[in-house]
């Protein structure tokens, strides 16, 4: 199921929505899977159980999963939908940032999101 990282410098809370997108796109989990319950999944991670109700709540709060009361949460179909372009646009940030550390300039880098929705190739 989801995982993970301690040492990690990205919120736990966060790595639990990243967790849940990632195992939609792979078709792990399909729309209308229930989600495990909070208390269960903390205990699992071994954290607490108010970080998973946070990640809970923003997946809820984007139209990713639906609580019923004494039911549980489940995914939409949106998560599936929409999981891909969530793991590009995190890989794009990864990119742009490191592009950014190598000495690119913020004008070199829109030109190619320029030349990508200009219908242009992308530039070396």
């Amino acid at each position: 199921m989801v995982q993970v990282n301690f040492a990690s410098r990205v919120p736990i809370y966060e790595q639990i929505v990243k967790g849940f997108i990632n195992l939609a796109s792979a078709g792990v989990m399909k729309s209308g899977d229930k989600l495990p319950p909070v208390r269960t999944l903390a205990a699992e991670l071994g954290i607490n159980p108010n970080t998973v109700a946070k990640a809970y709540r923003e997946l809820e709060n984007d139209g990713y999963i639906y609580s019923t009361v004494g039911r549980g949460s489940f995914l939409t179909d949106r998560l599936e939908n929409s999981a891909q372009k969530m793991i590009a646009l995190d890989r794009f940030a990864k990119s742009t940032n490191e592009a950014h550390m190598y000495g690119a300039s913020r004008g070199q880098l829109i030109e190619i999101i320029d030349s990508v929705y200009g219908g242009g190739e992308t530039l070396d």
